[in-house]
């Protein structure tokens, strides 16, 4: 084991030390050339970390050297994947290398790829450049979205060959994340003795602290959250591609960018992951798979509710109901802000929908191009131009201040799969600047840049009928 270092100061251990039934000490695998390939200067400063002897530490952020008085541990964890329940998964590949506790609260570092631990099963605990890269620049920006993600700080190279369907090179991803507590991780923990409680107290004090004791409305706090986010995943046309219980973090964050994609043409039955072979999680789907995964959550929070199961199911099937109507409101409105007004009659927002779907309109362009038709400096399809006219009824006078509001809540960039899929080719191969001017462009998907015109454009549809994503393990 190669000595502890000290380039990381203050990490903590609450969770290790709290629920040490739920961890395993462990320790990353040797990286024989560490090297790192990206490096996140500024979340590193907004962490108050010092980059510069983090750059020149790739054996920590690799796994290979532990931080100097870090309890580095692997999470346990269960989980239902596609619909079963696997009564023991944990982190197979990664470990938690502690928490930083600063002016923005408490967050976990996690290191991902570094090797085996008593959860990896039957894989080899290791994971290649393409996926960690796919990670970093896919949760980088959905953060520039502003939508709520783990956040990625570095991926180092291992120096390592590590066999897939051919021999790739290794590498580690570091993300940061409020915490990786997970339904998976209370499912998990409703099956041991005495663990149950001690871990929803302890994710009520890290996420909802106003809720000290009162696990319904942390019930309530976590259904609500999973509905704000799943909308905004919507209408971005983002697809997670692996919605299992051991996805959906209690924090309300987005983890785990594994199979994910985004959808060009509107398509709800669009799916991209080499492994969901009947669609469970399809774009459209994601909706009622989260309030499917929330219905596991409050099942394990039943015995804390209520001491009579005839009083905690109904309050907790209360408050899961009202998952669909949380999601609606949610979506509805984000719809409407991207249609430039404060409400819109839920049948013309309906049929701008259905006229996507049907004509394969692409959903991160048509909402600029309306803005851009506001103004007199688009020509939107046919197809589009009676509804058009409808929904001009619902603006006032000044479109032009409609399409500037229209700009700052639609995109023009976002991480296109043939965009992303050619970077991490040329990434893999040993050039690093098609994923550089990829990453510039989508962290800042607001900003219209003439040069840039190729990555607002979607995939051919020679590219799109043959894509898949994969897990990378």
């Amino acid at each position: 084991m190669a000595a502890p270092t000290s380039v990381l100061h203050g990490l903590e251990s609450t969770y290790a030390d709290e629920l040490s039934d739920l961890v395993v000490p462990w320790q990353g695998a040797e990286a024989p050339e560490p090297r790192i390939l990206v490096f996140n200067d500024a979340l590193a400063s907004s962490l108050g970390l010092d980059a510069d002897a983090l750059r020149g530490a790739p054996d920590v952020l690799a796994g290979a050297t532990p931080p100097d008085g870090a309890k580095t541990v692997a999470m346990a964890y269960a989980g239902h994947q596609f619909g079963g329940f696997v009564p023991m998964l944990g982190d197979g590949r990664a470990l938690l290398l502690g928490e930083l506790n600063g002016p923005g609260g408490r967050v976990d570092l996690h290191l991902k790829g570094s090797g085996r631990t008593p959860f990896a099963r039957r894989g080899d605990g290791l994971a290649v450049v393409g996926p960690m890269l796919r990670e970093y620049v896919v949760s980088e920006a959905m953060h520039a979205l502003g939508i709520p993600t783990t956040r990625s700080l570095a991926v180092t190279a291992t120096g390592r060959s590590v066999m897939r369907s051919e021999p790739e090179p290794g590498a580690v991803l570091a993300r940061v994340a409020a915490s990786h507590l997970r339904v998976g991780t209370f499912e998990f923990a409703a099956r041991r003795e005495g663990q149950l409680q001690l871990l929803a107290d302890y994710a009520i004090a890290r996420h909802y602290p106003h809720l000290t004791g009162r696990y319904l409305e942390f019930y309530e706090a976590v259904v609500d959250a999973q509905a704000r986010l799943v909308a905004q995943w919507m209408l971005t046309g983002f697809v997670h591609g692996v919605m299992n219980t051991d996805n959906t973090t209690i924090s309300g964050q987005t983890i785990d960018y594994g199979p994910c994609a985004f959808v060009d043409a509107y398509d709800p039955y669009a799916v991209f992951s080499s492994i969901d072979h009947g669609g469970r999680y399809a774009f459209g789907n994601q909706p009622g798979v989260m309030q499917w995964n929330l219905a596991r959550f409050g099942e394990t929070l039943l015995p804390l509710v209520a001491a009579d199961p005839n009083d905690a199911v109904p309050a907790v099937t209360e408050v899961l109901e009202s998952y669909a109507d949380r999601y609606g409101r949610n979506f509805a409105d984000g719809l409407a802000s991207k249609l430039g007004v404060t409400q819109l009659d839920p049948a013309v927002a309906d049929d701008l929908l259905t006229i996507m779907r049907d004509n394969g309109l692409d959903w991160t362009g048509t909402f600029r191009a309306l803005a851009d038709e506001l103004r007199g400096a688009a020509t939107i399809p046919d197809v589009l131009a009676p509804w058009v006219e409808r929904w001009r009824g619902y603006l006032p006078d000044d479109v032009t201040a409609v399409a500037d509001a229209m700009d700052r809540v639609n995109p023009i960039y976002i991480p296109r799969n043939h965009l992303v899929d050619a970077a991490l080719r040329s990434a893999t191969a040993g050039d690093l600047g098609p994923f550089e001017t990829l990453l510039d462009v989508v962290t800042h998907p607001f900003e219209r840049r003439d040069d840039r015109s190729e990555y607002a454009e979607p995939a051919s549809q020679v590219f799109t009928e043959g894509f898949q994503t994969f897990c990378g393990t």
